[in-house]
């Protein structure tokens, strides 16, 4: 297949270096002598899934540290898959050029819930039963891992298991488990696989339905299966696996850097953030370990930039023995230092300046909303004087360009949140004006909100597109030169919230949107809102049911079965609160908030994490 691949395909598709493989620092493993042999499937085209972390981590862990194998394969891009349609070429795995029903597990990753119909379309080109159901023992086993799959029910049909949790050790695990059950009939071998930590199978658990739509029960169909599914969880980072030596693509890929993961978790305890709540606790890696995790990398792919990556970087208590230590020690190089969004405060604009010293890029902050009283509601504890005291800051540091992140539609929001917006923006335009050498240039990014599951809004309705589109038209009446607005398109968030909260029902309308062509949905240029729209007709399903009502805190929900460590209680407390506009302080500057996952999992916070001495 490989010499027909490059000799008559890849001369005729755009970006061919995308399905070639062979990049620097590629792990290939003898195929015969390896145990278990898995492929690493990314649901979106090479440049998207050679950026994600995860992904790096598992396949350095798997190849480097285990005798099993594990290979990577990407969505061909249109102009791609058209021709391996026509010319009979299966999806295949860019290590060994092997069809993907060559190996024993097909692992996906869930990072946005609109990519399943690229995951649907990956089975179909790799010629694997898209509905798990119809696969036979002679079919490797669906996996799919990430954030998306801590409500794993509207993709139950299509996978065959879900790894819930932290990869690294889980996957180790997984895998020579697959070896131990490897010569049984399927739905044992499921039934064996169930028992390792973190692994739901949803073929294992009956689903019955009230009346009124809602979960009536979720009952294990066999007493050794676990009634919830506890996620799996590396307690310590220092001690985890962390590629020394990742791929170096041939190609520009989305984030061309070197990366270090500084931190997992989040304490901030945003309402709204899925993340922060599932990703709990907080564990951090020590300055010497990153610093060295740093030189390997810059060392071995020859990146010119370190990018520090986690939920909420600037809370890493070493952050600023760790910006100044890169800095000194690779800067003379030309290597440079990324920071993610950062956070309000005038320590956040000293440490941009650190890392920026020469030449002044964006800088991005992300107050979420336009009012005091709508960021209590959601608990972003940042204050208005705090973002401008930011700002002021950073223009007077030759600042020329700041982006500013905002979500529409959050609870409780009104029209006097909308302006609030609009009123910040120009504050922030003014302060540029008189402190910025030059004009500046205000970039406003408009996210619509999406309830999401084990989070404290995930009883809360979700605006309608009709409502999501006044309140736009609301906004970009508003023009003023030099601010600029830009608004997420209201029917993806629309699916995005029917499936975020949705139950096993949703298969069937999944299924139909792919057979109506639906692909690459999180592509503008191939979203077409008319193919899930007509999936919903033909499915009978009510999107109201999923978007719009607001569930009773007494509502068995899909997803309750997982155990994120994090209680339902906790989340409903923090729901009462931001009714009530009550902020929730951070844990790791105050005291415990409460909300289970220490003593879940036996960990211990330190509580003077967040204390800026540390820095």
């Amino acid at each position: 297949m490989k010499d027909r691949l490059f000799r008559d395909i890849l001369p005729r598709v755009s970006k061919p270096i995308r399905y070639t493989g062979n990049e620097l620092n590629i792990i290939k493993k003898d195929w015969d002598s390896s145990r278990v042999k898995m492929v690493f499937a990314f649901p979106d085209v090479y440049e998207v899934g050679m950026s994600h972390i995860g992904g790096r981590i598992l396949y350095g862990v798997i190849n480097e540290t285990t005798d099993h194998l594990l290979e990577r394969s990407f969505a061909p891009w249109p102009d791609m898959e058209k021709l391996m349609r026509e010319e009979g070429i299966p999806l295949y795995a860019l290590e060994s050029y092997r069809p993907l029903t060559d190996f024993e597990v097909v692992g996906f990753s869930l990072q946005y819930e609109l990519s399943v119909t690229n995951i649907l379309n990956m089975l179909d080109l790799a010629g694997i039963p898209i509905f798990s159901r119809e696969r036979t023992d002679d079919d490797p086993l669906i996996l799919a891992g990430g954030p998306v799959a801590f409500n794993p029910e509207p993709f139950s049909d299509f996978f065959d298991l879900f790894m819930i949790g932290d990869g690294e050790e889980a996957l180790p695990e997984l895998l020579d488990e697959v070896e131990r059950v490897r010569d049984l009939p399927r739905q044992e071998k499921l039934l064996r696989l169930a028992r390792v930590e973190g692994i739901y199978v949803p073929s294992l658990y009956e689903v019955s339905y009230n009346s009124d739509g809602t979960l009536a029960a979720m009952e294990p169909l066999y007493p050794e299966v676990p009634r919830r599914v506890r996620k799996a969880i590396v307690a310590d980072l220092d001690k985890a696996f962390y590629p020394d030596n990742p791929i170096l693509p041939y190609m520009t890929v989305v984030h061309d850097r070197a990366v270090l993961e500084v931190m997992r978790g989040c304490q901030r305890g945003c309402r709204f953030c899925h993340a922060g709540m599932v990703y709990r606790p907080v564990r951090e890696k020590s300055v010497a370990t990153l610093q060295r995790q740093a030189r390997a990398q810059l060392e071995n792919t020859g990146y010119e930039e370190v990018s520090l990556a986690s939920l909420s970087t600037l809370d890493y208590t070493g952050v600023n023995q760790l910006v100044k230590g890169l800095v000194a020690e690779h800067g003379s190089k030309g290597v440079g230092v990324a920071l993610p969004s950062l956070r309000v405060d005038a320590f956040s604009i000293d440490l941009a300046n650190e890392v920026q010293k020469v030449r002044k890029t964006t800088l991005t902050l992300a107050p979420e909303a336009g009012t005091q009283r709508l960021r209590d509601v959601i608990n972003k504890n940042v204050t208005q004087e705090q973002l401008y005291d930011a700002v002021e800051a950073a223009f007077k540091s030759g600042w020329l360009a700041v982006k500013l992140y905002f979500m529409i539609g959050l609870p409780t929001e009104t029209e006097e949140d909308l302006d609030g917006i609009l009123q910040l923006l120009e504050e922030v335009k003014g302060i540029g004006n008189r402190y910025a050498r030059r004009p500046v240039e205000i970039r406003a990014s408009m996210a619509c909100f999406v309830p999401k599951a084990h989070t404290p809004f995930q009883w809360q309705p979700q605006d309608s597109i009709e409502k999501l589109q006044e309140k736009i038209s609301y906004m970009t009446r508003y023009r003023r030169r030099g601010i600029k607005l830009s608004f997420h398109d209201s029917r993806v968030s629309y699916l995005e919230g029917i499936i975020a909260r949705g139950d096993r029902r949703l298969g069937q309308m999944i299924y139909q949107a792919w057979k109506n062509g639906a692909v690459f949905d999180g592509w503008s240029e191939y979203f077409r809102f008319e193919h899930w729209q007509k999936a919903m007709e033909e499915s009978g399903l009510d999107p109201q049911f999923y978007v719009s009502r607001v569930r009773s805190f007494d509502e068995l929900l899909p997803w309750d079965f997982v155990d994120s460590g994090v209680t339902k209680d906790y989340l409903r407390k923090e729901n009462e609160k931001a009714m009530e506009g009550v902020p929730t302080l951070d844990c790791r500057r105050e005291d415990c908030t409460g909300c289970g996952v220490c003593p879940s999992f036996e960990v211990e916070i330190d509580l003077r994490g967040g204390d800026e001495s540390a820095h």
